[in-house]
């Protein structure tokens, strides 16, 4: 944690005139808002007392009747058929909000998306915290934050290669076709202009375990231990583990095919400035390394 507010500090302009913007990047269970909160956190108490802004992806998803809209669009895409994937997300939004805050409009309104409505489908509420401006931080987490779209080609290679290979690993439904993917990847290409707003990039990068199956057997782990987690201080309200499963497949193609940071078709704003944190199965720090 050091390192990354230190890290932050060092990069921060003793004269601004906009806020410095974070993206904070994680897979599931990761502890990627955990991380950021607490960077908010000490970024905003002595010796710093900076003014800080934290938003996460998920509350820039689209209202319910867009995911509808979304997931009833022919030709059906099953990696739309609820909130997560790339194309979910309001990216017009968050432009509009990362502008706001850059150009410190007086007020900005942070949108908040409330994912126990419609039985779980999720809505965005109508109303969210107004923030103040000018602020000096601006961070956004979220599981697919930084992901950008990849040549034509690569998605080929990966379809034919890595994907068969992490189909058969981690016995994966065979349920997301080729123009799914090719549809996410073209909506990806919205979202770089929302990516072009950062100054810093912290992604918390774990190590694969030569015990698992596959590299992202971790996420499965760890958003299993979430849900057992929640379920322990709930009475058991929950999903069960093969429902946990189920989950997490849906954003498996995500990161095989996107979540590779770099490459990248676009050259990001803040390439010399990331940090990456290697962490183990049982998330503790490994190592640090540079972007």
């Amino acid at each position: 944690m050091d390192s990354v507010v230190a890290h932050v500090v060092g990069h921060i302009d003793p004269n601004p005139t906009a806020p410095l913007f974070v993206a904070v990047q994680g897979p599931q269970g990761s502890g990627k808002s955990y991380l950021s909160a607490q960077l908010k956190q000490r970024l905003s108490q002595p010796p710093h007392s900076l003014s800080v802004v934290l938003l996460s992806i998920d509350d820039l998803y689209l209202p319910h009747d867009g995911l509808v809209h979304l997931a009833t669009r022919e030709p059906p895409n099953s990696l739309w058929a609820g909130r997560g994937q790339p194309g979910t997300h309001d990216v017009k939004l968050g432009i509009e909000i990362m502008q706001k805050l850059r150009t410190r409009c007086k007020s900005v309104e942070l949108p908040c998306f409330e994912k126990s409505l419609f039985s779980g489908e999720g809505d965005r509420l109508p109303s969210g915290a107004v923030i103040d401006s000018p602020v000096d931080v601006v961070i956004l987490e979220g599981w697919c934050v930084g992901f950008y779209p990849i040549s034509s080609e690569e998605l080929s290679a990966r379809w034919n290669g890595i994907w068969r290979e992490e189909i058969a690993r981690l016995n994966l439904p065979n349920f997301a076709t080729k123009l799914d993917l090719e549809r996410v990847n073209e909506s990806l290409k919205g979202y770089v202009g929302l990516w072009s707003y950062f100054d810093i990039f912290i992604q918390i990068k774990p190590i694969p375990v030569q015990s698992y199956p596959s590299q992202y057997s971790i996420v499965y782990k760890w958003r299993l231990e979430q849900e057992h987690n929640m379920k322990a201080n709930n009475g058991g309200r929950g999903m069960s583990d093969e429902a946990v499963k189920a989950f997490v497949d849906r954003y498996i193609p995500g990161y095989v095919f996107f979540g590779d940071i770099p490459p990248f078709l676009a050259t990001p704003t803040w390439l010399g400035k990331g940090l990456k944190l290697l962490i183990d199965d049982e998330r503790r720090q490994l190592g640090v390394e540079t972007m």
